[in-house]
């Protein structure tokens, strides 16, 4: 359990992965989405999505030309745990409600056409 709590922690650990984390909480989101609100390097959001979804945190699913990502709808205890808590904390930071705003806006139509 306690190797199950540390990779919890760690994935928890980043500010990228809890941007993340907090984005798929309202919506699912494609690595090109992540990306653009990001702005980092496609390789640098896959690395964070693996290690979320390696902790537990998330989920994906394919459609079509697109890998999806969302929050895990069945975890365990431990992963829910840390979903309520990152889900409860952190509504009020600026660059939150700014990320919030932004995939309200990004088209994966568009972003992964390039």
């Amino acid at each position: 359990m306690l190797d199950k709590q540390e990779k919890i922690f760690k994935a928890l650990s980043d500010k990228n992965r809890i941007r993340i984390v907090k984005m798929l909480q309202k919506k699912s989101l494609c690595v090109c989405e992540i990306k653009d609100v990001l702005k980092l390097a496609t390789s640098t959001v896959s690395k964070h999505l693996s290690i979320l979804r390696e902790a537990g945190l998330i989920v994906d699913w394919k459609d079509g030309k697109w890998i999806n990502y969302k929050i895990n709808p069945a975890p365990d205890s431990l992963v829910a745990n840390a979903l309520l808590y990152t889900q409860l904390q952190i509504e009020d930071d600026e660059t939150i409600k700014n990320d919030r705003k932004l995939i309200n806006c990004v088209d994966r139509n568009i972003l992964c056409c390039n």
